[in-house]
Protein backbone atom coordinates (compact mmCIF):
# COMPACT_ATOMS: atom_id res chain seq x y z
CA UNK A 1 0.00 0.00 0.00
CA UNK A 2 1.26 3.25 -0.75
CA UNK A 3 1.95 6.22 1.83
CA UNK A 4 0.82 9.34 1.57
CA UNK A 5 3.59 11.41 -0.72
CA UNK A 6 4.35 15.36 -0.91
CA UNK A 7 6.28 17.12 -3.90
CA UNK A 8 7.40 20.77 -3.45
CA UNK A 9 8.45 22.21 -6.85
CA UNK A 10 6.98 21.55 -10.16
CA UNK A 11 9.64 22.84 -12.78
CA UNK A 12 11.19 21.71 -15.58
CA UNK A 13 12.54 18.42 -13.73
CA UNK A 14 9.78 18.22 -11.02
CA UNK A 15 6.67 18.28 -12.81
CA UNK A 16 7.87 15.50 -14.61
CA UNK A 17 8.32 13.06 -11.89
CA UNK A 18 5.52 14.27 -9.94
CA UNK A 19 3.35 12.83 -12.92
CA UNK A 20 5.21 9.70 -12.88
CA UNK A 21 3.97 9.04 -9.26
CA UNK A 22 0.62 9.78 -9.99
CA UNK A 23 0.92 7.35 -13.17
CA UNK A 24 2.07 4.84 -10.73
CA UNK A 25 -1.06 5.47 -8.64
CA UNK A 26 0.65 7.07 -5.77
CA UNK A 27 -1.94 9.60 -4.20
CA UNK A 28 0.32 13.05 -4.31
CA UNK A 29 0.00 16.11 -2.62
CA UNK A 30 1.68 19.19 -4.64
CA UNK A 31 2.99 22.32 -3.91
CA UNK A 32 4.79 24.91 -6.05
CA UNK A 33 5.63 28.77 -5.84
CA UNK A 34 3.76 29.47 -8.81
CA UNK A 35 0.40 28.04 -8.92
CA UNK A 36 -0.67 27.67 -12.05
CA UNK A 37 2.16 24.65 -12.45
CA UNK A 38 0.39 22.54 -10.10
CA UNK A 39 -3.19 22.64 -12.62
CA UNK A 40 -1.50 19.86 -14.50
CA UNK A 41 -0.80 17.61 -11.82
CA UNK A 42 -4.61 18.17 -10.02
CA UNK A 43 -5.99 17.03 -13.44
CA UNK A 44 -4.19 14.03 -12.89
CA UNK A 45 -5.49 13.66 -9.71
CA UNK A 46 -2.94 14.94 -7.25
CA UNK A 47 -3.90 17.43 -4.19
CA UNK A 48 -2.86 20.74 -4.26
CA UNK A 49 -2.46 23.20 -0.99
CA UNK A 50 -1.30 26.58 -0.03
CA UNK A 51 2.41 25.94 1.73
CA UNK A 52 5.02 23.38 2.20
CA UNK A 53 3.99 22.83 5.67
CA UNK A 54 0.27 21.63 4.45
CA UNK A 55 2.41 19.43 2.18
CA UNK A 56 4.37 17.71 5.06
CA UNK A 57 1.51 17.81 7.40
CA UNK A 58 -0.36 15.37 5.07
CA UNK A 59 2.28 13.59 3.61
CA UNK A 60 4.45 10.11 5.11
CA UNK A 61 6.92 11.12 2.34
CA UNK A 62 8.20 14.15 1.26
CA UNK A 63 9.96 14.65 -1.85
CA UNK A 64 11.15 18.53 -2.95
CA UNK A 65 12.65 19.51 -6.07
CA UNK A 66 13.58 23.18 -6.71
CA UNK A 67 16.10 25.16 -8.10
CA UNK A 68 18.70 26.42 -5.53
CA UNK A 69 20.34 25.92 -1.85
CA UNK A 70 18.53 29.09 -0.66
CA UNK A 71 15.27 27.69 -2.33
CA UNK A 72 15.29 24.37 -0.46
CA UNK A 73 15.81 26.39 3.07
CA UNK A 74 13.01 28.36 2.06
CA UNK A 75 10.58 25.67 1.55
CA UNK A 76 11.87 24.09 4.72
CA UNK A 77 12.27 26.58 7.19
CA UNK A 78 10.22 29.10 8.39
CA UNK A 79 6.15 28.67 10.10
CA UNK A 80 4.75 27.63 6.69
CA UNK A 81 8.17 25.39 5.93
CA UNK A 82 8.43 21.46 5.97
CA UNK A 83 9.85 21.23 9.37
CA UNK A 84 6.77 22.84 10.84
CA UNK A 85 4.51 20.31 9.27
CA UNK A 86 6.48 16.90 9.72
CA UNK A 87 4.83 14.42 11.47
CA UNK A 88 7.71 12.09 13.65
CA UNK A 89 8.62 9.18 11.42
CA UNK A 90 8.34 11.02 7.98
CA UNK A 91 11.27 10.67 5.18
CA UNK A 92 12.01 13.74 3.23
CA UNK A 93 13.65 13.34 0.34
CA UNK A 94 15.28 16.07 -1.31
CA UNK A 95 15.84 15.46 -5.01
CA UNK A 96 17.46 19.10 -5.86
CA UNK A 97 20.96 19.67 -6.31
CA UNK A 98 22.15 22.00 -3.79
CA UNK A 99 25.36 22.87 -0.58
CA UNK A 100 26.27 19.21 0.88
CA UNK A 101 26.90 21.10 3.99
CA UNK A 102 23.70 22.79 3.75
CA UNK A 103 22.16 19.10 3.38
CA UNK A 104 23.69 17.75 6.30
CA UNK A 105 22.66 20.70 8.41
CA UNK A 106 18.65 20.30 7.44
CA UNK A 107 19.26 16.24 7.65
CA UNK A 108 20.32 17.02 11.51
CA UNK A 109 16.72 19.68 11.93
CA UNK A 110 14.95 16.99 10.07
CA UNK A 111 16.35 14.43 12.76
CA UNK A 112 15.38 16.44 15.77
CA UNK A 113 11.58 16.55 14.48
CA UNK A 114 11.90 12.98 14.48
CA UNK A 115 12.25 12.44 11.03
CA UNK A 116 14.63 11.17 8.32
CA UNK A 117 16.30 13.27 5.73
CA UNK A 118 17.39 11.54 2.34
CA UNK A 119 19.29 13.67 -0.13
CA UNK A 120 18.35 12.31 -3.96
CA UNK A 121 19.30 14.47 -6.35
CA UNK A 122 18.65 13.35 -9.91
CA UNK A 123 21.03 13.38 -13.54
CA UNK A 124 18.88 12.59 -16.42
CA UNK A 125 17.56 15.83 -17.98
CA UNK A 126 14.08 17.18 -18.48
CA UNK A 127 13.80 13.85 -20.54
CA UNK A 128 14.46 11.39 -18.16
CA UNK A 129 12.11 13.59 -15.67
CA UNK A 130 9.28 13.21 -18.40
CA UNK A 131 9.86 9.36 -19.17
CA UNK A 132 10.76 7.99 -15.61
CA UNK A 133 14.40 7.19 -16.57
CA UNK A 134 16.50 9.25 -14.44
CA UNK A 135 19.68 8.54 -12.53
CA UNK A 136 18.83 9.60 -8.81
CA UNK A 137 22.23 8.89 -6.44
CA UNK A 138 20.89 8.92 -2.80
CA UNK A 139 22.44 9.93 0.79
CA UNK A 140 21.19 8.95 3.99
CA UNK A 141 20.21 5.50 5.76
CA UNK A 142 20.04 2.59 3.85
CA UNK A 143 16.55 1.65 5.65
CA UNK A 144 15.39 4.87 4.83
CA UNK A 145 15.94 4.13 1.07
CA UNK A 146 14.41 1.09 1.36
CA UNK A 147 10.86 2.32 2.48
CA UNK A 148 10.78 4.77 -0.21
CA UNK A 149 12.97 2.60 -3.37
CA UNK A 150 9.27 1.88 -4.65
CA UNK A 151 8.39 5.80 -5.39
CA UNK A 152 11.83 6.53 -6.80
CA UNK A 153 11.47 3.51 -9.08
CA UNK A 154 8.71 5.54 -10.60
CA UNK A 155 11.05 8.36 -11.48
CA UNK A 156 13.90 6.91 -12.32
CA UNK A 157 15.67 3.43 -13.62
CA UNK A 158 19.30 3.60 -11.50
CA UNK A 159 18.79 4.50 -7.85
CA UNK A 160 22.13 4.31 -6.54
CA UNK A 161 22.86 4.77 -2.68
CA UNK A 162 25.87 6.30 -2.21
CA UNK A 163 26.91 6.48 1.44
CA UNK A 164 24.95 8.67 4.30
CA UNK A 165 23.64 12.42 4.23
CA UNK A 166 25.50 14.78 1.97
CA UNK A 167 27.09 11.62 -0.44
CA UNK A 168 24.46 12.12 -2.93
CA UNK A 169 24.52 15.85 -3.29
CA UNK A 170 29.01 15.05 -3.36
CA UNK A 171 28.36 12.25 -6.24
CA UNK A 172 26.34 14.75 -8.05
CA UNK A 173 28.68 17.37 -7.71
CA UNK A 174 31.20 14.81 -9.66
CA UNK A 175 28.07 14.02 -12.52
CA UNK A 176 28.03 17.51 -13.29
CA UNK A 177 31.85 17.94 -13.62
CA UNK A 178 31.57 14.76 -16.47
CA UNK A 179 28.18 16.20 -18.10
CA UNK A 180 29.99 19.86 -18.46
CA UNK A 181 33.34 18.78 -19.54
CA UNK A 182 32.37 16.29 -22.06
CA UNK A 183 29.95 19.08 -23.62
CA UNK A 184 32.92 20.89 -23.83
CA UNK A 185 34.02 18.20 -25.81
CA UNK A 186 30.97 17.56 -28.18
CA UNK A 187 31.27 21.46 -28.73
CA UNK A 188 34.64 21.46 -29.75
CA UNK A 189 34.28 18.41 -31.53
CA UNK A 190 31.09 19.61 -33.41
CA UNK A 191 33.02 23.29 -34.35
CA UNK A 192 36.13 20.92 -35.77
CA UNK A 193 33.75 19.19 -38.48
CA UNK A 194 31.98 22.39 -39.46
CA UNK A 195 34.82 24.03 -40.06
CA UNK A 196 36.01 20.63 -41.60
CA UNK A 197 33.35 20.85 -43.97
CA UNK A 198 31.95 17.28 -42.54
CA UNK A 199 28.43 16.19 -42.92
CA UNK A 200 27.63 16.54 -39.57
CA UNK A 201 24.72 14.23 -39.68
CA UNK A 202 27.10 11.27 -40.56
CA UNK A 203 30.05 12.47 -38.44
CA UNK A 204 27.58 12.32 -35.35
CA UNK A 205 26.14 8.52 -37.10
CA UNK A 206 30.01 7.36 -37.40
CA UNK A 207 31.42 8.45 -33.34
CA UNK A 208 28.61 7.98 -31.65
CA UNK A 209 28.24 4.34 -31.31
CA UNK A 210 32.14 3.89 -30.90
CA UNK A 211 34.35 4.88 -28.01
CA UNK A 212 34.24 8.89 -28.30
CA UNK A 213 30.32 7.99 -27.29
CA UNK A 214 27.91 9.41 -25.05
CA UNK A 215 25.12 10.46 -23.23
CA UNK A 216 25.68 14.37 -24.42
CA UNK A 217 26.78 13.41 -27.39
CA UNK A 218 23.69 11.14 -28.15
CA UNK A 219 21.32 13.63 -26.96
CA UNK A 220 22.71 16.80 -27.25
CA UNK A 221 24.76 16.31 -30.67
CA UNK A 222 21.68 15.88 -33.13
CA UNK A 223 20.15 19.39 -31.05
CA UNK A 224 23.22 21.13 -31.90
CA UNK A 225 23.75 20.38 -35.59
CA UNK A 226 20.18 21.72 -36.14
CA UNK A 227 20.59 24.95 -33.87
CA UNK A 228 17.58 23.50 -31.23
CA UNK A 229 18.54 24.96 -27.88
CA UNK A 230 15.19 24.03 -26.15
CA UNK A 231 16.57 23.56 -22.80
CA UNK A 232 16.53 19.48 -21.04
CA UNK A 233 18.57 21.87 -18.70
CA UNK A 234 19.84 25.50 -18.86
CA UNK A 235 22.73 27.55 -18.50
CA UNK A 236 21.47 29.40 -15.32
CA UNK A 237 20.92 26.13 -13.77
CA UNK A 238 24.06 24.77 -15.03
CA UNK A 239 25.78 27.63 -13.60
CA UNK A 240 24.60 27.24 -10.08
CA UNK A 241 25.80 23.37 -9.87
CA UNK A 242 28.89 24.11 -11.35
CA UNK A 243 29.08 27.04 -8.43
CA UNK A 244 28.56 24.55 -6.19
CA UNK A 245 31.15 22.27 -7.77
CA UNK A 246 33.59 24.99 -7.69
CA UNK A 247 33.19 25.51 -3.88
CA UNK A 248 32.99 22.06 -2.91
CA UNK A 249 36.12 21.48 -4.35
CA UNK A 250 37.75 24.77 -3.63
CA UNK A 251 37.20 23.32 0.30
CA UNK A 252 39.03 20.59 -0.93
CA UNK A 253 41.85 21.80 -2.38
CA UNK A 254 41.09 20.14 -5.53
CA UNK A 255 42.14 21.40 -9.13
CA UNK A 256 39.55 21.09 -11.63
CA UNK A 257 40.43 23.31 -14.43
CA UNK A 258 38.64 21.60 -17.18
CA UNK A 259 35.52 22.83 -15.13
CA UNK A 260 36.98 26.12 -14.29
CA UNK A 261 37.02 26.78 -17.97
CA UNK A 262 33.73 25.84 -18.72
CA UNK A 263 32.20 27.99 -16.19
CA UNK A 264 33.97 30.82 -17.13
CA UNK A 265 32.60 30.27 -21.01
CA UNK A 266 28.95 29.44 -19.88
CA UNK A 267 29.47 33.09 -17.78
CA UNK A 268 30.31 34.72 -21.37
CA UNK A 269 27.08 33.14 -22.54
CA UNK A 270 24.79 34.66 -19.72
CA UNK A 271 26.31 38.34 -20.13
CA UNK A 272 25.18 37.72 -23.71
CA UNK A 273 21.53 37.23 -22.44
CA UNK A 274 21.58 33.37 -23.16
CA UNK A 275 21.43 31.96 -19.79
CA UNK A 276 17.54 30.19 -20.38
CA UNK A 277 18.79 28.28 -23.22
CA UNK A 278 20.18 24.72 -23.21
CA UNK A 279 23.54 23.58 -21.47
CA UNK A 280 24.48 22.62 -24.99
CA UNK A 281 24.51 26.14 -26.08
CA UNK A 282 28.32 26.34 -24.47
CA UNK A 283 29.16 25.64 -28.04
CA UNK A 284 28.32 29.23 -29.04
CA UNK A 285 30.72 30.38 -26.93
CA UNK A 286 33.45 28.73 -28.70
CA UNK A 287 31.18 29.38 -32.14
CA UNK A 288 31.82 33.51 -31.13
CA UNK A 289 35.85 32.76 -30.93
CA UNK A 290 35.39 30.68 -34.18
CA UNK A 291 33.43 32.81 -36.62
CA UNK A 292 31.93 29.91 -37.36
CA UNK A 293 28.62 28.15 -36.41
CA UNK A 294 27.78 25.03 -36.17
CA UNK A 295 24.81 23.79 -38.30
CA UNK A 296 24.32 26.91 -39.98
CA UNK A 297 22.90 25.74 -42.81
CA UNK A 298 19.85 23.88 -40.36
CA UNK A 299 18.69 27.76 -40.05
Amino acid sequence: MSERLGFIGLGIMGGGMAANLLRAGHPVTVWNRTASRMEPLVEMGASAVGSPREVAEGSSVVMICVSDTPDVVAVTEGPDGILAGLSPGSVVVDHSTISPSETRRLAALAEEAGSSWLDGPVSGGSEGAALGTLSIMVGGEASDLGRVRPYLEAMGKSITHTGPVGSGQMVKLVNQVLVVVNQLAVSEALLLAEVGELDLEATLSAVTGGAAGSWMLANRGPQMIVRDWRPGFTIDLQQKDLRLVLEAADELGVPLPGTALVFQLYRALQRRGLGAEGNHALVKALEHIVGAEVGSEAE
